[in-house]
Parts: structure tokens; C-alpha cells; sequence
């Protein structure tokens, strides 16, 4: 167990390495294909950029779903001043990103480094605080520039990407600290998963299949699955906070998010296997949250749909994790593809 762990980790630091805001994917989607196929699977990557790979079993087809793309922000101009105005790229907040590193990927190629601050960030300048709403933010590059001219003879453009700086952590606790554990924590988790099938030659109880989806930070990641789909899972990050009853070292099962409650039966068959196996998880309602799952669902496909995850904390800024969590929700879902009965 601590070696798949291990290996998880590892992944872990791989993906959150590579920039992938969304629609920014390919470098993400490559490194994918590229360890799938050295697992000896056969990956296919999608028109929209997806990753998709059966593990295999056969019969009453599942497929387990987590989103490579990540928070982001897009060059929307360039000021008189030769700095950059940012526009989002997913639900972003910039009152966390105040002060952060980031690089801006040209579409020539060309990285440049820069950092994140708000129009007014000295506090021996400020008349009085500037509030940290995307209008108010902007990009300075680590480059003698000046101008505007100055700037675009970097080669930079309207529509090149913002990626900030993931500061990965894992602490001799088992704590993980990282930008976007939403999602790359849980896709580092199934590349576990694949990895186990072929290292100890789980008997899977049904045809199981990986997707990494690439849009779901704008809601249409997991729009398509092939047609003989019959039940889908995203393996998404599980919610930490207020009123509910998840922690960073548990599996989170969702019942309910903002789109509306997720298969009765499927929840009941995943909390009671949690249970029997020994884990520790909880139930629990996302009031502001949607998954890759639920836009297959939009798309028409008639599937069974749940989520699960294990539990972050802060989402959406610096977010926290622990090993604790990875091990309950890699071993739920090891459990769930190899348990006798359906």
C-alpha cells in the first residue's frame, strides 16, 4: 500500500508541474497518454482534448472520471503601462492569488515569469485597501518593460495564458499542499489505480474505464462518454468546511450538489462498502459545486451518476489535503471495482 502511495504522490507532483488551465491542456493530456501507454494500456485522446482508457473487465461498462484542467487566467490586454489585465478562467478568486508567482505562456511558445498583484499592492502607498476583484488585478512581468510595445515585442497577445505557480507540498504528516489538488489529486489517484490492475492482476467485476476530461472547470468536461456507458463516478475533489462532516484525511461521498442529488442507490452501495472495508468517510451535501458527471448527464446519457473524492480543504485557493484521504478513496474505489455482487 504505502508503494502505491508513494506512486500516487509522485504523480501528484508531475501533473500539478505541468500549467493546465482550462482549454490550456495538452501538455497535461500528452503526459497522461504517455504513462498509460507505458503501463501497456491503449489511451485515446478525444477531438476536445479527453483522455480515455479502458483498464479492463467486461460487462456493464463504469467509468471512474477526474478533470486534468485547472484555475486559471487568460491575457485580456495590455496596458499603456506594459502590464497585463487578466480575465478568469473558471470559478478563480483573485484575493488568494494577491502576491503569486505565475507564468504567461505565449502562443509562439515562449514562457515568461511575472507575478500577481493588485493596482495598488504597497501598504507605504495605499490611501486605503484595494479591493482584490478581477478589474483591480493585474500581471507584472519579471521583464524590463515599460510600455505596451514593450510588451508585445515579447511576442505576448491578447488570449495567452495565466497559469500560477501550484506550490506542491507533502509534509512528513502527510499533509499535501497544493494549487489544484482540485482535480489532479484524484486523477493522480486513478493513474494508481490503473497501475495496480496491471501490476497485480486485479479481476475487475465489470469493463472499467479512466476519463480525464479537460473542461470541467466550465462545465462541459464530461459532456461525452461512449454510448454503452452505464454508470459514471467522478473522482473530484471532496468538500471541507462548514457544516459538513468530511476532513482532509477522509473519502467524501456526495449525496447532493447544486445539480440537484446524485443516484440514491449508488450512495447507498458506496457508503455501505466504505463501511465495510474499514474507511473513513463521510456523507455529505455541496452547496456550490458541479461535476464532469453531471454534464454527461445534461448531454442526455442515461447513466447511474455519483461522486466521491477525498476531502480538500480551501478550495479553489491554496488548498490542503492528506495522504489519510488518498489511501480511503484509492481503496474505495479498489473495493468497488473488484467486490463480488454489484
Amino acid at each position: 500500500m504505502n508503494n502505491t502511495l508513494d506512486y500516487i504522490a509522485g504523480q501528484l507532483k508531475a501533473l500539478t508541474a505541468i500549467p493546465s488551465p482550462t482549454s490550456f491542456t495538452k501538455a497535461a493530456a500528452d503526459y497522461l497518454l504517455k504513462v498509460l501507454r507505458e503501463m501497456g494500456y491503449e489511451p485515446e485522446l478525444s477531438n476536445k482534448g479527453n483522455v480515455f482508457v479502458t483498464i479492463g473487465g467486461s460487462g456493464s461498462p463504469l467509468i471512474f472520471a477526474a478533470h486534468i484542467d485547472t484555475l486559471g487566467a487568460m491575457v485580456r490586454s495590455i496596458k499603456e503601462n506594459g502590464r497585463l489585465r487578466p480575465t478568469t478562467l473558471g470559478g478563480h478568486q483573485w484575493r488568494t492569488a494577491d502576491g503569486e508567482n505565475c507564468t504567461v505562456h505565449t502562443r509562439d511558445g515562449r514562457v515568461y515569469t511575472g507575478v500577481v498583484l493588485n493596482t495598488e499592492p504597497s501598504a507605504h502607498v495605499a490611501d486605503q485597501p484595494i479591493e482584490q476583484t478581477e478589474e483591480n488585478m493585474e500581471i507584472l512581468l519579471d521583464e524590463n518593460v515599460a510600455s505596451k510595445k514593450e510588451t508585445e515585442a515579447l511576442g505576448i497577445q491578447t488570449g495567452d495564458i495565466i497559469a500560477m505557480d501550484p506550490k506542491t507540498v507533502i509534509t512528513k504528516s502527510g499533509y499535501i499542499k497544493s494549487r489544484f489538488l482540485d482535480d489532479k489529486l484524484s486523477a493522480a489517484i486513478l493513474l494508481g489505480l490503473a497501475r495496480t490492475v496491471k501490476e497485480e492482476g486485479l479481476v475487475l467485476n465489470r469493463k472499467v474505464s479512466l476519463l480525464f476530461t479537460v473542461y470541467e472547470e466550465v462545465g462541459h468536461g464530461g459532456s461525452f462518454v461512449p454510448s454503452d456507458t452505464e454508470e459514471m463516478i467522478s473522482v473530484d475533489m471532496g468538500c471541507v468546511g462548514s457544516d459538513l462532516g468530511c476532513t482532509e484525511r477522509m473519502v467524501s461521498i456526495c449525496a447532493k450538489d447544486s445539480g440537484g442529488p446524485y443516484n440514491y442507490d449508488l450512495i447507498t452501495v458506496l457508503s455501505e462498502l466504505a463501511k465495510k472495508e474499514g474507511l473513513d468517510y463521510a456523507i455529505d451535501i455541496y452547496p456550490h459545486y458541479g461535476s464532469d458527471v453531471e454534464a454527461t448527464l445534461r448531454s442526455g446519457h442515461d447513466i447511474r451518476h455519483g461522486l466521491i473524492g477525498p476531502g480538500v480543504y480551501a478550495s479553489h485557493n491554496y488548498e490542503r489535503s492528506h495522504m489519510d484521504g488518498v489511501k480511503n478513496t484509492y481503496l474505495l474505489l479498489k473495493a468497488y471495482v473488484t467486490k463480488e455482487s454489484l
